[in-house]
């Protein structure tokens, strides 16, 4: 039962953390388009036209962005993008939000996602639905929710938002985000209102009547302002722009108990930045009908040419003691931006609030213009996140799998140590259970955790190393399988093949075990013929030469003729495969109820290859007496491999090192010679008690 348990979580648990392959990509993007090679390690692929050329990206909102939903979970979506900035089209992967699960359903989900297409990311998107007049005129994009679901579209909208900037600023714009800063809540300055302004810590946007009323020049909204063309000095928009993140800025800004709100705000949203916004002029920041909690509608944002989504945290601001007296009375506004999406408060950006005209009477038409303020806060009131150093990517395997190698060392530590005093471990009255408890070892975790099942892809990748169509870095990307390869190569030295195939060959193990089980259900055992036995043990190395053939001069069928190998079906995609691959894998296993471990020693190429390591060990290992071969055939008849001759020679390239031999070698009670000569030794001391 723990087993099975075992084998569901290592099969289930990596499919909700693996990127989409290229293939599942493909089956995701739509003709005229075609996906190319992948960018980085994120989930970024390239998007080809149907002539071939680049025509934007596709990535994964999960890689990229994951915020977590309801669930806990990020909501992961694959997002077409054109070289312009254009969205081609947004399509849901996988998400665990309750209210599609189990509620509504994924169909209203979906339907909220097509609205992305045609729109591009230099437009402020929002989701919502301007309330009564507030979208006339305004710079917003409004998509529809969903009823019953605004918080989780709202997620999604942030996670694509964030994803699709991070690939704009770094593929299309060539600007490299890192982690954002955050403030610094350690920081302290000694601050009030004036020191603020002197500091240039407090933005100012100042525009009169006449500097609006230019803007609409010679457009048919030119005279739809009376009240400004009445008053050309008189100021249209007075807008102060302060940054609440710091704290020492927030406390020479606000009231004691506006700041603590900003605080309790902050402790739950603390991947936001909060600015507060004062109008004295008569523009108001926001339409008549503007709904608190929303994004508003008369000003916007961006940095790096690319939209901020602005949205309001629906705290009413009270000022400082020491702040202007007038300014109390202005319209006052606290917004947030989502350092997530990529802003960075050190860095310039853009507010820009938007001046509305209205011309005709029935149904009046809107006119714009556009007034910016360029702000940034300095970099002492932030504390900067270390960015990663770039390791080489070997060493952030390393790094990635540090724990994996240090349970897989100890677990060869202690496999060498017993090994070394076989004698020992052979003769142990539980040597059966403990060995299949370390094949059981070798099938969970070096197998189907580890994923280190060695194969003759690795050689074969060597091989074309050797001769130029390679590289061997190659092999440094797995370490846990190139820890296991040292440690096959180590047993070579010591005992020729046997260490890898008897013991740390997960499909090997399995077919061990289901021999097992073909004993306790009573299945006949079958030996094949001397004859085809004979023939049977040239197929493994025939393949062997085909894969290197094929290999050296067809490189690019390589990867189909290596599937003569059942290793990937059965151990690295948990035979969850096309129905050829899978009855090839677990055929061979069934056989093994019958003939024991039949593809080891038969088909298997990199059995073959391991034949190898018989002429690399320095010493004999297993022990031998005179009488073994003639007249003692008993290690010969119980050998599972065929290993022994007739002569009682050890032919160790066949030798899977099992110990069985060893055992009844050692065992004065299995042993024929040492039975034999416990019955001369009692006979001759039955005869001299006899005599005296």
């Amino acid at each position: 039962m723990l087993r099975a348990a075992f084998f569901w979580l290592m099969t289930v648990l990596p499919a909700f953390a693996a990127s989409l392959t290229h293939d599942q990509v493909a089956d995701m993007v739509v003709a005229p388009y075609a996906v190319g090679e992948e960018i980085n390690d994120k989930g970024v692929w390239q998007l080809l036209n149907s002539g071939g050329g680049e025509a934007g990206y596709v990535f994964e909102t999960g890689e990229l962005a994951p915020l977590p939903g309801f669930s806990g979970k990020p909501i992961n979506m694959l997002v077409m993008l054109d070289l312009e900035g254009r969205f081609i089209a947004v399509k849901l992967i996988a998400q665990h939000e309750p209210v599609f699960v189990s509620g509504l359903g994924e169909a209203p989900f979906r339907g909220f996602l097509e609205q992305y297409r045609g729109h591009s990311i230099n437009e402020p998107l929002v989701v919502g639905t301007p309330y009564g007049g507030a979208g006339s005129g305004s710079d917003l994009v409004y998509l529809d929710g969903v009823t019953k679901a605004t918080a989780s579209v709202r997620i999604a909208h942030e996670s694509i938002l964030a994803a699709t900037l991070a690939v704009a600023r770094e593929k299309m714009q060539g600007i490299s985000a890192g982690p954002p800063p955050k403030p610094d809540p350690d920081h302290v300055e000694d601050l009030d209102w004036k020191a603020l302004a002197d500091a240039g810590l407090i933005g100012r946007l100042r525009v009169t009547n006449a500097e609006e009323d230019a803007a609409f020049k010679n457009t048919k909204w030119a005279y739809d302002d009376p009240e400004g063309s009445n008053d050309p000095n008189g100021m249209y928009l007075d807008l102060y722009v302060i940054d609440l993140g710091p704290p020492s800025i927030a406390k020479a800004v606000l009231s004691p108990e506006t700041y603590a709100e900003t605080r309790r705000f902050l402790s739950r949203a603390p991947d936001d930045e909060l600015y507060l916004l004062i109008e004295a002029g008569r523009q108001g920041l926001v339409s008549e009908d503007f709904v608190r909690n929303t994004a508003p509608d008369r000003i916007s944002a961006q940095q790096d040419g690319l939209p901020l989504a602005l949205r309001d945290a629906d705290i009413l601001a009270h000022l400082a003691k020491d702040a202007p007296e007038a300014l109390e009375d202005s319209t006052k506004l606290v917004v947030r931006l989502d350092r997530r999406l990529g802003f960075d408060p050190t860095r310039d950006w853009q507010l820009s609030a938007q001046a509305v005209r209205m011309h005709g009477m029935f149904q009046p038409e809107p006119g714009e213009a556009h007034f910016s303020l360029t702000l940034k806060t300095p970099e002492r009131f932030f504390t900067f996140p270390q960015t990663p150093e770039a390791l080489p990517p070997w060493r952030e395997a390393l790094r990635n799998r540090a724990t994996d190698l240090w349970i897989l060392s100890g677990f060869l530590t202690l496999l060498f140590g017993a090994l070394l005093m076989q004698s020992k471990l052979a003769a142990l009255k539980l040597f059966t259970p403990v060995r299949l408890g370390i094949l059981a070892i070798t099938i969970g975790f070096v197998g189907y955790w580890g994923q280190g099942q060695l194969s003759i892809v690795t050689p074969l990748a060597v091989l074309r190393a050797l001769t130029g169509n390679g590289s061997l870095e190659v092999l440094l990307y797995d370490p846990f399988s190139l820890l296991i390869w040292g440690a096959a190569i180590l047993g070579f030295v010591l005992w020729g093949r046997g260490f890898f195939c008897g013991w740390l060959c997960p499909y090997g193990a399995m077919q061990e075990f289901a021999h097992h089980l073909g004993r306790v259900l009573h299945l006949p055992r079958w030996e094949p013929p001397r004859s085809l036995a004979q023939a049977l043990w040239w197929t493994g190395p025939l393949a062997l030469v085909a894969l290197v053939g094929i290999a050296l001069l067809s490189p690019d069928h390589t990867e189909k003729a290596v599937e003569i190998e059942p290793f990937k079906t059965a151990i690295t995609t948990h035979f969850d495969r096309p129905w050829p691959y899978v009855l090839w894998a677990a055929g061979w296993i069934a056989v093994s109820t019958v003939w024991f471990k039949g593809f080891c020693r038969s088909v298997c190429p990199l059995g073959a290859a391991m034949r190898l390591g018989g002429l690399l060990r320095l010493r004999n290992w297993i022990p031998r007496r005179a009488e073994c071969g003639s007249p003692c055939q008993l290690c010969k008849v119980r050998c599972n491999y065929g290993a022994i001759a007739k002569s009682g020679e050890i032919r160790y390239s066949e030798c899977f090192q099992c110990l069985d031999c060893v055992k009844i070698h050692d065992d004065p009670a299995l042993c024929v010679p040492l039975v034999l000569e416990a019955k001369r030794a009692q006979r001759a001391t039955g005869i001299r008690e006899a005599a005296e």
